[in-house]
């Protein structure tokens, strides 16, 4: 088995139980090859920097999995087929994983991702220095130099 990254986009102007569908299908075309999900997240509506298909905008969806070359290229031809995706990367990013290797993956990603909510919800909480904060530590610091 191998891992690969993989970021598709997805129309804009499909409702949530559409794009829940498209990666529910990508999952299990990997699941039912033997393969693993290390993680997966949905970055959400974003701007391109061009137009794909006449869309400004597009909802991305980026993927950690461990599959075999076979399930990615059935991935990649359903994604051709389905009008839903506008464009997508697949990247191969070790060519052999273990099964101890996954879990430590997903336990890292799973971390990983506690850690950003953790810090998003810190972020909220934190107040804004005021620039007399600002001028009062430099002064302070001004004063320990000489």
């Amino acid at each position: 088995m191998r891992r690969y990254e993989q970021i598709f986009i997805l129309r804009p102007s499909l409702g949530e139980e559409e794009i829940t569908k498209v990666i529910e299908n990508s999952e299990k075309i990997v699941l039912d090859q033997g393969g693993a999900i290390i993680s997966q997240s949905k970055w959400g509506m974003r701007k391109m920097a061009y137009p794909i298909k006449k869309e400004p905008q597009g909802f991305y969806v980026f993927s950690d999995f461990a599959a075999t070359p076979g399930a990615v290229a059935e991935i990649e031809r359903k994604f051709r087929i389905d009008d839903a995706v506008l464009k997508y990367l697949t990247v191969k990013i070790s060519d052999d994983i273990s099964a101890d290797e996954i879990i430590e993956a997903q336990n890292a990603a799973s971390s990983k991702a506690a850690a950003s909510e953790a810090q998003d919800d810190s972020d909220d909480s934190e107040e804004i220095d005021s620039p007399e904060d600002d001028e009062a530590s430099a002064s302070a610091s001004d004063g320990d130099d000489e």
